[in-house]
Order: structure tokens, then sequence, then C-alpha cells
């Protein structure tokens, strides 16, 4: 397999594992009576599982991007960009007439 496809998996999994802690952590705070409403339904599997999902979408699709991200050559200098001086107009007045009504 290869190796960025490999990366891309291993930090899917580790959104996935996020993911698993912030829903757990959301029951056990019992965030919006939550856990109360996941225990006293018949759709509370559901939601926990659709929390999941969606979660893992979210931190998974972030870490992924991150790691992405970070992935720049060591001999980068970190200075950023070149920033040119941008003209810049001298502000005139426009006179306007206004009419009465």
């Amino acid at each position: 397999m290869p190796d960025h496809i490999r990366m891309i998996i291993r930090h899917g999994f580790i959104g996935f594992g996020i993911s698993v802690a912030f829903t757990a952590m959301i029951l056990a705070f019992n965030v919006g009576n939550l856990w109360h409403l996941v225990t006293h339904t018949a759709e509370g599997p559901v939601a926990v599982l659709m929390l999941i999902v969606f979660g893992t979408i979210t931190f998974g699709s972030a870490q992924i991007g991150y790691k992405i991200m970070s992935m720049g050559e060591e001999d980068d200098d970190q200075s950023g960009g070149k920033r040119d001086a941008l003209p810049v107009a001298d502000p005139v007045a426009i006179p306007v007439r206004i009419t009465d009504r």
C-alpha cells in the first residue's frame, strides 16, 4: 500500500478515536441532557452512532488536513511570503448634489 494512503487511513482512525472520546465526554457530562434522551428513547443508539459517524468525518478530516499541511520540508524558512507595498490612492472628496422632493 502506498505511504500516502497508509498515512490518510492512520489519521482517519485517529479522528475516529477523537470522535469516540468526544461523544463519550458529551454523554458523560450530560450536555443538553443528552444522556437522558439517549437512554430513554428507542432511537438512542442510532443517535449515538450518528454522533460518532459525523464526528469521525469532522475530526478525521481535520486530523488528515493538519497532517498534510504540516508536512513541509525541514529547510523551509519560516519568514512567510514577500510583502510588496500596495499602491494606495489618496482619498478625494466627491461632491454629491441632493435635491429636495
